[in-house]
């Protein structure tokens, strides 16, 4: 708790103006809503078939709502840690825009529904440069919840380490039972042997 609660002050203490906006509209969802819908279009065209393209936004669909379940339904009350905001025993932090957020904050649905999102994504379309931005953009995610009080570090790191488990099932789910065929149409030599059987 002493190391959660020092981590924690200091990054909420090390504020500015321009850090201010920049991590109250990080964290807030609705900005990245573009970018889900771009994630959803590159796989959907990856794998060249509408039903392995319904199938995959069905399972980021599961993926962010079991997290986002799990963390805020079921583990926040259960557990019932307050966040920084509403911790009595911590020295006052810093609120951005009068933000304190609900009750409790163990754990971070944030995090999870990021990484669930980003890992989901990582595994079905295996680019190293998508993969490095999207963990960046999960790190600034998480960096955001803890600038704004939001969540200690380690409300952060089991929201990860959550989200990452879920997403990895959902695709463990959909390689065994919906991406086989889409997988052998968007080979790299899938057309190169369309080719030969129309040549032959």
């Amino acid at each position: 708790m002493n190391l959660d609660s020092t981590i924690l002050l200091w990054i909420n203490g090390h504020h500015a103006p321009w850090a201010d906006s920049l991590m109250w509209w990080t964290s807030h969802p609705a900005t990245w809503l573009p970018l889900y819908i771009v994630l959803m279009v590159l796989v959907a065209v990856r794998y060249r078939s509408w039903k392995a393209a319904l199938f995959i936004i069905l399972g980021f669909i599961v993926a962010v709502g079991l997290s986002d379940i799990l963390c805020s339904g079921v583990l926040k009350p259960l557990v019932c840690r307050l966040r920084p905001t509403h911790e009595p025993a911590l020295d006052p932090v810093y609120l951005v825009n009068g933000y304190t957020g609900g009750l409790y904050g163990f754990c971070s649905s944030h995090a999870a529904n990021t990484i669930a999102v980003a890992t989901l994504f990582s595994l079905l379309y295996r680019n190293k440069i998508a993969t490095a931005v999207l963990l960046t953009w999960v790190a600034l995610n998480c960096y955001s919840r803890m600038y704004l009080a939001a969540h200690y570090p380690t409300d952060i790191m089991v929201g990860l380490l959550i989200g990452a488990l879920l997403s990895s099932s959902v695709y463990w789910a959909l390689r065994r039972w919906v991406l086989p065929e889409a997988s052998a149409a968007c080979s790299p030599h899938a057309d190169d042997a369309a080719a030969q059987q129309g040549g032959s």
